[in-house]
């Protein structure tokens, strides 16, 4: 048995790790690269022959984690893809979304190369198209949480809720060999205990291997205020600017979120009525299929839901799909909300209202989700006074805000407590999906701790599992 990391280590998109165990070769999650360092990969063949993997295991429906998936069916994948309904449902969504804004990435980036005369690093062509989608779509089956799953006699899996998304999963793989059982835990991506909507993340008692994220590994979050009282002071004082709050977010899960705080926020009058505008046709779609799964959903949501309260709407808030909605809305006078994707604003439409605003002082510029190393979020709230936006320069004179207490991650102490559930020693802990810096903190802070052996391996290094 051993395990191979291929993406998502020492950084954190382009989630990919293949376990080979009990005569199988199974990938688990098959993730987009996003940081502007790693973009070449995601045009690079899959170090391992996608013909050859068995099983592909989706822990959530993220694009770092799913969004390559029709390129490695295009490869050569004709195995099953296994995931709960919730997130076959959302990376139907995303994968789909992802391949319209890869289209038309490339189709502008051609005509704007041409006229420069230049040319890219990578061609300038779509990573897949959504013929690509529909031809993945039928290799997906779904999993129930907490029910195994055999994936043949020697190997079964079991999804457990991760609290980080809707539908998204911890992976326990029981593995039987010689006589002898091991468990292989990955975590995917925990989320914060006592969030809104979804539930809290699962633990577990015993394992003898976990592969672990460690986005937040190197810090925690700063709650010293309430998420609801920071977006309230943020909202307010852009208002009496005269400035547009421009939020640049994420489709799953951040922008249902979001909208749940500022409907509290707009119901108990701690704002002014605002038009609001969600502006991504896949945000939308996403908010239905949030409405279709109320199984995955927590309490307080369901309590909210049964009251004949609407969860993710109020007054004003206007959903756009179409390109010239998303246009009017810069004809807008006085004050709005713009909420647009992609959260790390590497492409979609949040890039043109970036544009609109970075040059106003009187607006707010909110990032309410991790800024990976090297995207044009990260530049923002590292400060950066110039920033490159679709060919042409900006200078930032809109505020920039960051609100930590939004992430769907676990923070350091979140992490640690995730891992202190455990009962009795794994035999050793790897650390991926998180910044070199983070992940090597996170694994001080395992070995300080309890001692265990907690390794952060390197791009496309291999373990022997014993």
């Amino acid at each position: 048995m051993k395990v191979q990391f291929l993406g998502a280590v020492r950084q954190v998109t382009g989630s990919r790790c293949l376990l080979e165990a009990g005569g199988l070769r199974v990938l688990i999650d098959c993730g987009y690269y996003q940081e502007r360092d790693y973009l070449a990969r995601n045009w690079e063949p899959m170090p391992v022959d996608p013909a050859s993997i068995d099983y592909l295991l989706l822990t959530h429906a993220h694009l770092d984690h799913c969004g390559s998936t029709p390129k490695f069916v295009g490869e050569g994948f004709a195995g099953t893809i296994l995931t709960t309904a919730a997130t076959r449902d959302l990376a139907e969504i995303i994968m789909f979304d992802s391949a319209h804004i890869q289209e038309e990435d490339a189709a502008y980036k051609r005509k704007r190369h041409e006229r420069e005369g230049r040319k890219g690093p990578y061609p300038v062509r779509a990573l897949y198209t959504a013929d690509d989608v529909r031809q993945t779509l039928p290799l997906f089956k779904t999993a129930r949480y907490d029910q195994p799953t055999p994936l043949n006699d020697d190997v079964s899996v079991t999804y457990h809720d991760a609290g980080h998304i809707l539908g998204s999963a911890m992976l326990e793989l029981n593995v039987r060999s010689n006589g002898e059982a091991r468990t292989v835990v990955f975590s995917g991506d925990i989320g914060q205990w006592d969030k809104p909507i979804v539930r809290d993340p699962s633990v577990f008692e015993r394992a003898d291997y976990i592969v672990m994220e460690s986005t937040y590994g190197g810090r925690n979050h700063d709650e010293t205020r309430a998420v609801e009282d920071q977006l309230c002071d943020v909202i307010n004082e852009t208002v009496a600017a005269g400035g547009n709050v421009v939020i640049p977010t994420f489709a799953v899960e951040r922008a249902q979120e979001l909208m749940y705080h500022i409907s509290r926020l707009t119901e108990d009058r701690r704002i002014p009525q605002l038009i609001a505008f969600l502006d991504s046709p896949m945000a939308a779609d996403v908010t239905e299929v949030f409405r279709q799964h109320q199984d995955c959903m927590d309490e307080e949501a369901l309590a909210i839901l049964r009251s004949g309260n609407r969860l993710m709407q109020f007054p004003g808030c206007n959903f756009t799909r179409t390109t010239g909605e998303s246009k009017a809305i810069n004809r807008i006078k006085g004050s709005c909300i713009i909420m647009a994707t992609s959260g790390m604003c590497t492409a979609g439409r949040i890039k043109h209202h970036l544009a609109n605003n970075v040059g106003r002082p009187e607006s707010s510029l909110v990032f309410i989700g991790f800024q990976a190393h090297g995207t044009l979020g990260r530049e923002f709230v590292d400060g950066k006074r110039r920033v490159r936006i679709h060919g042409q320069h900006h200078e930032v004179k809109a505020r920039v805000v960051q609100i930590h207490g939004f992430s769907a991650h676990a923070d350091q102490s979140g992490l640690l407590k995730w891992l202190g559930a455990l009962k009795e020693a794994p035999r050793q802990v790897f650390l991926m999906h998180g910044e070199e810096e983070a992940a090597l903190a996170l694994a001080d802070k395992i070995r300080e701790r309890w001692s265990w052996d907690a390794v952060v391996p390197d791009y496309q290094d291999e373990h022997e599992l014993d």
